[in-house]
């Protein structure tokens, strides 16, 4: 979706909307405009759309009227995304080109204007390139939306949650894609095309590096594969030299059969969007960069496929991780825990970063307990998961906090190794925690975030469509943003 700033738009706009408060209807509206949306009971309630016409000079202009309910409170930047993503939701595919967006008697401030244009960018964005049959009236024709009488400051505003958008739908991008499509190495070169001229520096370990580094449990989720495995690094280190940076590592599974411990074959098609954790970090990363972050940060991706095959690892199994902990493998299905404890090593071992924070698709328990409402954190730091919780409310990326306790880390020891990668039916989303948990080392600061529940959507939400979320994008931005740059 273009969007440019203009003194007024051209007169080839015919489409034009204005963002309204609740019961406060513009006062220049035409007779015929007021009382259509009077008798269509439009309020101005969050939402609402009101469509008429109205005469404009020489030209009759389509004007629409988008609810952004009333003013003040905590959900006034959500509403107003909402109010946005209200315009894109009826007019993405009307035949229209162009929507003109006048602002100038909306009141709205440059952050509040900023929020109106990411609901309507947001919620344009469809993954459409493989669908090749769709009718004319189904296809998207809105391609611009022209701002007028922003306030000053709206431009500068917009571009930086222009980045954070930016990486909400690179994030969405990898996860729509299907499994043929995105596997480890085709994630890298992704995001290495994604990336080009934006500072962010990669390295890829290949599974000859991690083999000699030790990465037993990661390469073992993978060795049923014909794909070979990587790590992928990303670095930003926009802040000041010497600070330690945050890291953020997520679970990038591009495909999950279950392994030997197969799946059942309904819903398994699903399993391309295991890869979500490591989505967020990728898009995070790109968002970070497109802003221009005052943060030193580090991403690192576990890319692997889980596959049945005759090389395939076995329940039973026991491998070694580069912690050198050893690790009795009763279901391959509990992989992704296998992949990000050697991540977890790894990225402390070579950065010793101030804080850690991990995602990834990791378990279907805590779609149980907590639906598609919120993911789950997990944390060995008060202070940490605060901060988490707090960035999560504010960008509407929420979580909610779960128990660490010595009593589940029992549920997970195996009478052969050090530990067994899963535990009973019970509590499957904390022994999980707990499980990585053993992966951190001097108390650094760490958290956990099941986010299996949030990054595919069976229904359209407020600005996204059916299909990939971006979610956690916004929660790692605002997480920078409120910690380490303010």
């Amino acid at each position: 979706m273009k969007i440019t700033f203009a003194p007024s738009a051209e007169a080839s706009v015919l489409l034009k909307a204005r963002i309204v408060e609740q019961d406060k209807l513009p006062a220049d509206l035409s007779p015929a405009m007021a009382k259509g949306a009077q008798a269509s009971r439009f309020a101005g309630k969050v939402g609402q759309v009101f469509e008429g016409f109205q005469q404009e000079g020489d030209d009759v202009v389509r004007l629409a009227l988008a609810g952004a309910g009333k003013p003040g409170g905590d959900a006034r930047l959500a509403n107003l995304e909402k109010a946005g993503a209200a315009l894109a939701t009826k007019y993405l595919t009307s035949g229209e080109k162009a929507l003109g967006l006048d602002l100038s008697d909306s009141g709205l401030s440059a952050r509040e204007a900023a929020a109106v244009l990411a609901g309507l960018r947001l919620r344009s964005w469809r993954w459409d390139a493989y669908r090749t049959k769709l009718k004319e009236e189904q296809k998207r024709s809105l391609e611009e939306v022209v701002v007028t009488g922003a306030k000053a400051g709206t431009e500068a505003a917009w571009e930086v949650e222009a980045a954070v958008c930016a990486g909400i739908e690179f994030t969405r991008e990898l996860v729509a894609e299907p499994a043929n499509v995105i596997y480890p190495q085709s994630f890298v070169e992704r995001c290495r095309k994604r990336y080009e001229g934006t500072g962010i520096e990669i390295a890829v370990l290949d599974e000859d590096e991690m083999r000699e580094l030790g990465m037993g449990a990661l390469l073992g989720v993978g060795q049923g594969s014909r794909r070979d495995s990587k790590l992928l690094v990303l670095k930003w280190m926009g802040g000041n030299p010497g600070d330690k940076p945050i890291a953020f590592v997520g679970k990038g599974v591009t495909f999950d059969t279950g392994g030997i411990s197969l799946k059942p074959p309904a819903g398994m098609e699903d399993m391309k969007w295991d890869m979500g954790g490591a989505g967020a970090v990728a898009g995070a990363m790109l968002a970070l960069a497109g802003r221009k972050a005052k943060a030193n940060v580090v991403g690192v991706c576990g890319l692997v496929e889980n596959m049945p095959d005759g090389n395939a690892q076995r329940p039973g199994d026991v491998v070694t991780s580069m912690s050198g902990q050893t690790i009795e493998v009763i279901n391959t299905d509990a992989e992704g825990r296998l992949v990000l404890c050697d991540a977890l090593t790894w990225v402390q071992k070579e950065f010793q970063p101030a804080r850690i924070i991990d995602l990834a698709t990791l378990t279907g328990a805590i779609i149980i307990s907590l639906g598609h409402e919120h993911g789950g954190l997990f944390s060995n730091n008060d202070k940490l998961a605060d901060d988490i919780l707090g960035a999560g409310k504010a960008s509407g990326d929420k979580m909610w906090r779960f128990p660490l306790a010595p009593e589940y880390d029992k549920l997970i020891e195996s009478p052969i190794a050090d530990m067994k990668n899963v535990g009973p039916r019970w509590g499957g989303s904390i022994t999980a925690a707990q499980f990585l948990q053993r992966f951190i080392e001097n108390d650094t600061p760490w958290a956990h975030l099941d986010i299996a529940g949030m990054v595919w959507a069976d229904k359209p939400g407020a600005t996204w469509d059916k299909g990939a979320t971006g979610f956690g994008v916004r929660l790692l931005d605002k997480l920078v943003s409120d910690t380490i740059e303010n």
